[in-house]
């Protein structure tokens, strides 16, 4: 799967308990947030989580990588867009930009995933679930 394809977006208003004492976001809240959009995008490609789980696959994370540009603030809404930059046989990788309301990027990431199975043993991602990634990053690119 290639990394042109489009991001789903998801905006995000900051609450006040996801900052600190100066009301400056936590830094393990972007990883949240990554989760809320990767949700989104698996949505919006016709494969939700519970649909996944309920056919027997799991995706669990296996690597996190955030780098923080500018700090978001209590009040902020930002938009955090998703994008699957790859897909493989057994697992895939989302790519993630947290946009402050000016434009300016805050935040970009990465997150791995594996595919398990209902006992937690990797798994080939089910052709179902990767021709509903691969068909929706085409329609989407």
């Amino acid at each position: 799967m290639s990394a042109s394809h489009a991001a789903v977006e998801t905006s995000i208003q900051v609450r006040y308990a996801e900052t600190d004492a100066q009301r400056v976001v936590y830094h393990g809240n972007y990883v949240i947030w990554f989760e809320v959009a990767r949700t989104a995008y698996c949505e919006r490609a016709g494969y939700p989580y519970p649909r996944m789980e309920a056919e027997g696959s799991f995706i669990t994370v296996t690597e996190v990588r955030v780098r923080y540009r500018r700090s978001v603030r209590y009040g902020d809404t930002v938009v955090v867009r998703a994008r699957m930059i790859a897909l493989k046989s057994r697992g895939c990788t989302f790519a993630y930009e947290v946009v402050l309301p000016d434009g300016r990027l805050a935040a970009e990431g990465e997150t791995h995933h594996l595919f398990l199975d209902g006992s937690g043993k990797p798994r080939t991602v089910p052709d179902a679930i990767a021709d509903a990634f691969r068909s929706f990053g085409e329609r989407s690119a």
